[in-house]
């Protein structure tokens, strides 16, 4: 706990100054109400007993000071509320850049086992509750501890045997606090668990809807939210359990403490000890001790949503990136394409099955390699290896003979240019999505990517041809229309590396054609790595290398696999 609160404390390092002034305001405010009761004594201990015309003077006076305190106060509050909340505002930007930089670092292995609500929970609702914290807890201790000091000294002036009274339960209060607070920061814990589970339940549905409506499943979905919902709600009354016993305990503390006081302030004033505008002035004060008890339960509650969450998001910033650039990683520079593959080794865990197994694999620069096999046999998986989406269990791959855990993982990826079977666009125009595989590029660069990657003509055929908005994930388009923006965006890039990955599988002949077609110009001259699904479409490949659960089961042109008569003329036969 102490390093979570460390860490917590050092968000407010570029803020001090703001902060400084924050705590100064809400000083300030919480002295000021600590004057008003001493006037009220004042008033009627003191300025009663004057002639009526010096007495009003007094009171007119003593009204434009207080008057000016009020605005005191006023300015105070102001600055509390609105720049103290822009300093919360800032310091959640900080920790939301934070965590949205750190996702970035990890790698496929970690997204593999995580869920998208799940993660965007720690970085919305969570971090809510954090600045809010942050800007209210340390104002809220701050505010109450100087008017619980400041009634305690005035009130023991008054009378130390009135006070001694009043604060007579207080010890027990804390006690009775500090038991349940253990208890509700575990129930608060449960509820951040669960409304990550219900956003992970959202974003699945939502994500999927069009396959919820095609198969009419939406009561199925409606069952499965509720569980969630029903969890949720569960953690919540269980925290609620606890919080009512809180509140309705604190409140009762605090309505004990004026029972006390006007129990024993009668019988000090039945026997004389204690003067009636003492015990009014006791009263008053009574009150603002209470007010901030008051507060302390809603920062005790705060403490406990806040904290829970910063426990979350700590424990993601914790989980370090198992695929990084080695400390004298070099650039990869001036690529010609030559990749070796030597006695690679993967398995996805520790306690998985190996993927693949003593592959070796030499690939001459502009290399065209076509990989087939069953599925689950490896093919996306060596795929991945290359640019270091995952890490080799065992050997190494060389790009240019230069180990690719040696060079910079930027610079490796650079210079790889993958197209996907699962397009994934980005909500936005035409142009922004083409523009991505280039963000420097000019606007000429962009239209002669897409007439390379045959997609010029329908672009121009769109309502605002390049600025068409293409919705999310590009729903608005048609999978071939989608495969080519994706291979426009590859163009852009130029990279002297390619991957295809089962690029035209999901489409229909005559759109696979255009794709192909686009494919063929894009691999010219590179390294290329096709995994075919359609081994039609590989035929022509100057290498073919068939994947078992056994490494490269079998390599050569078509004709020479197809002569051999074994695992590829299964398939080829099959698949025809």
């Amino acid at each position: 706990m102490r390093d979570n609160l460390k860490k917590m404390a050092s968000y407010y390092k570029p803020y001090l100054g703001t902060f400084f002034l924050d705590m100064f305001f809400a000083l300030l405010s919480s002295l000021i109400a600590l004057v008003i009761p001493l006037v009220v004594r004042y008033i009627t201990t003191e300025v009663v007993k004057l002639d009526a015309g010096i007495a009003v003077d007094k009171i007119i006076k003593i009204g434009i000071v207080l008057i000016i305190l009020v605005f005191v106060q006023f300015c105070s509050n102001y600055f509390i509320t609105n720049i103290g909340h822009v300093m919360g505002a800032k310091m959640e930007y900080d920790m939301r850049a934070e965590i949205f930089s750190h996702y970035q670092k990890l790698s496929f292995s970690f997204f593999d086992d995580q869920k998208v609500g799940q993660l965007m929970s720690r970085i919305t609702s969570d971090l809510f509750e954090i600045t809010e914290l942050l800007h209210h807890g340390p104002e809220n201790i701050a505010i109450s501890f100087i008017k619980i000091v400041g009634a305690f000294i005035i009130l023991s002036n008054i009378s130390l045997h009135l006070t001694l009274a009043a604060f007579l339960l207080v010890p027990i209060m804390f006690v009775y606090a500090y038991f349940l607070n253990k208890r509700m920061r575990r129930a608060f814990r449960e509820n951040r668990v669960k409304i990550a589970e219900i956003n992970t339940s959202i974003e699945d549905n939502l994500s999927g809807i069009r396959v919820v409506k095609s198969f009419a499943n939406e009561d199925i979905e409606r069952e499965k939210f509720k569980v969630g919902n029903d969890g949720f709600l569960k953690a919540k009354k269980n925290s609620y359990f606890y919080m009512g016993f809180f509140h309705s305990g604190m409140n009762a503390f605090t309505m004990m403490i004026n029972v006390v006081v006007i129990m024993v302030g009668g019988v000090f004033m039945a026997k004389g000890t204690v003067a009636v505008p003492d015990f009014v002035t006791f009263l008053l004060y009574i009150n603002v001790f209470t007010d901030p008890i008051r507060t302390l339960i809603e920062f005790t509650e705060q403490f406990q949503n806040g904290y829970s969450g910063f426990e979350r998001f700590a424990e993601m910033l914790a989980v370090e990136p198992d695929i990084t650039d080695k400390e004298d990683a070099v650039e990869l520079k001036d690529v010609r394409g030559d990749i070796v593959f030597d006695d690679v080794s993967f398995k996805y865990n520790d306690t998985a099955h190996r993927v693949l197994r003593h592959i070796n694999l030499n690939v001459k620069a502009g290399e065209y390699i076509a990989l087939v096999g069953s599925s689950g046999g490896g093919k996306t998986t060596l795929c991945s290896l290359i640019p270091r989406f995952y890490e080799v269990t065992k050997g190494s791959i060389k790009i240019d003979g230069k180990d690719i855990r040696d060079v910079t993982l930027k610079s490796l990826r650079e210079n790889i240019g993958i197209v996907q079977q699962d397009v994934y666009l980005f909500a936005g125009t035409v142009y922004d999505n083409i523009l991505y595989g280039k963000p420097n590029a000019t606007k000429e660069e962009v239209i002669a990517a897409a007439k390379l990657a045959n997609a010029h003509e329908f672009i121009e055929e769109l309502p605002n041809g390049y600025d068409t908005d293409i919705g999310q994930r590009g729903i608005k388009l048609s999978g071939g229309q989608k495969q080519r923006l994706s291979i426009a965006r590859v163009f852009l890039k130029n990279p002297p590396i390619l991957i295809f990955d089962e690029a035209t599988s999901a489409l229909d002949n005559e759109s696979e054609n255009i794709v192909k077609e686009s494919l063929e110009k894009l691999a010219k001259n590179r390294t290329t790595f096709v995994i075919a699904h359609r081994l039609s479409t590989i035929k022509n490949a100057e290498r073919i290398l068939v994947l078992t659960e056994n490494g490269i089961e079998e390599s050569g042109t078509h004709d020479e696999l197809m002569a051999m008569n074994g695992v590829y003329a299964k398939l080829y036969t099959w698949t025809k």
